[in-house]
């Protein structure tokens, strides 16, 4: 298959304060989220100035990835559109249109399965060709990436710095936390035709860092940033509440790795650097929060190698994985059903 450009597919954010409620309404508009949470949410971006942080990461990964393509003679151009917030996807859609461009390659800023973190997307793709019309060109998406070494190897070093910033005399009481977006508990048992993909993945993914970064420390994996209605099961436990159990076991020292996240965007700052440091610091935890991989040189250049599994001939460009789960390129018709909306 000939490609002629690729398209990185992101969130996004608002990065003013008048943005802030109108883009929370994109990302809720049919979830039934109770207006007191979203006002809840709303203080959280105001508490930054009204500023997501993750169209300025978007902007960074898209020129580290343009600078790698063009170190390593790859001649695609590299466009950027959003879910959520400007530049919104129909919009670049549009502009790849009228750039002549017939068929892309998609990379999504969501490393798992599941409806939110993939079927969500592949919906938003189809909507925006849509809106384009027939002129629109063929967008394929790039596969999930949860177990490449160019996604767990920065994680991994991001938990050894921050491990090395505790006391080693308290090494045998620290425990690795790693953090993902919960879901509904419904959604996460039709995150595939087999049931349980996104969690079955972070599951991988966290024994993976773990693995690598520090085996000799016990670790869990634990559920942030809930937004629906109260009623409605979601994964559990909440980092918070899990920090909370942790004194009892004996545990001084906590790492939390954001193993469902690839950049520092709100959701990390505040879920993670606010609340649930608080928390810990109630507990009288130490606590340290790693990074993501955001522009490590080794995710920018998985880009380009999910890239050349796709657009060189078959058998010439190795998939590299570390973990054991099945991968695929296309997703069957059914997977991932989405969550029942509300009007």
């Amino acid at each position: 298959m000939v490609y002629d450009a690729v398209l990185l597919v992101s969130f996004g954010g608002p990065e003013r304060p008048e943005d802030v409620l109108p883009f929370l309404a994109n990302v809720t508009r049919g979830r039934g989220v109770p207006p007191e949470r979203l006002a809840e949410v709303a203080e959280h971006y105001q508490h930054f100035g009204g500023v997501s942080p993750i169209n300025q990461q978007c902007r960074d990964l898209l020129a580290a990835i343009r600078a790698d393509f063009a170190a390593h003679g790859v001649d695609l151009p590299v466009y950027w559109g959003n879910r959520n917030w400007h530049p919104m996807l129909a919009d670049t859609v549009a502009q790849m249109r009228d750039d002549g461009i017939r068929h892309a390659l998609a990379f999504v800023t969501s490393a798992y399965g599941g409806y939110s973190s993939c079927r969500q997307y592949l919906e938003d793709i189809a909507a925006a060709r849509a809106a384009v019309g027939p002129d629109a060109p063929v967008i394929e998406k790039l596969r999930q990436f949860w177990d490449h070494p160019g996604f767990v190897e920065p994680h991994a070093d991001a938990v050894r710095a921050a491990l090395a910033t505790l006391s080693p005399a308290r090494r045998e009481t620290t425990r690795l936390v790693f953090t993902a977006h919960s879901i509904p508990t419904s959604m996460a048992a039709t995150a595939g035709p087999e049931g349980g993909r996104y969690e079955a993945q972070l599951r991988e993914t966290a024994r993976l860092v773990a693995a690598a970064a520090a085996p000799d420390l016990r670790y869990d994996l634990v559920w942030q940033s809930r937004s629906g209605p109260p009623h409605v099961p979601w994964l559990e436990p909440d980092v918070n509440d899990h920090l909370r159990t942790l004194p009892g076991e004996g545990i001084t020292s906590v790492v939390v790795s954001p193993i469902g996240f690839v950049s520092d965007h709100l959701e990390v700052v505040w879920d993670l650097d606010n609340e649930a440091a608080e928390t810990a610091k109630q507990l009288g935890l130490d606590f340290v929060r790693a990074g993501t991989p955001g522009t490590d040189p080794r995710f920018v250049a998985m880009v380009r190698e999910l890239v050349a599994e796709r657009r060189d001939p078959p058998g010439t460009a190795p998939r590299r994985r570390l973990g054991t789960l099945p991968v695929w390129d296309a997703c069957s018709t059914g997977c991932c059903a989405p969550p029942a909306r509300r009007p």
